[in-house]
């Protein structure tokens, strides 16, 4: 697993060398998200399609 700092480094020397500071900041946060989103996978925290739709349309018919 990387260390946090090793991610930055890795972001910045994959960004173009005219990027911003919210360019660099939208690359961490979607790497950020993404590591929840996986994190989230891998303890079972998760809904298939058709769980979301039933619970979408549950709340709906009420």
């Amino acid at each position: 697993m990387q260390t946090i700092k090793q991610i930055v480094h890795d972001i910045a020397d994959h960004l173009p060398e005219q990027a911003t500071f919210d360019d660099a900041m939208y690359a961490l946060y979607v790497r950020q998200k993404l590591d929840e989103g996986l994190r989230d996978l891998d303890e079972g925290r998760s809904y298939t399609q058709e769980e979301v739709e039933q619970l979408l349309l549950g709340q709906h018919s009420t």
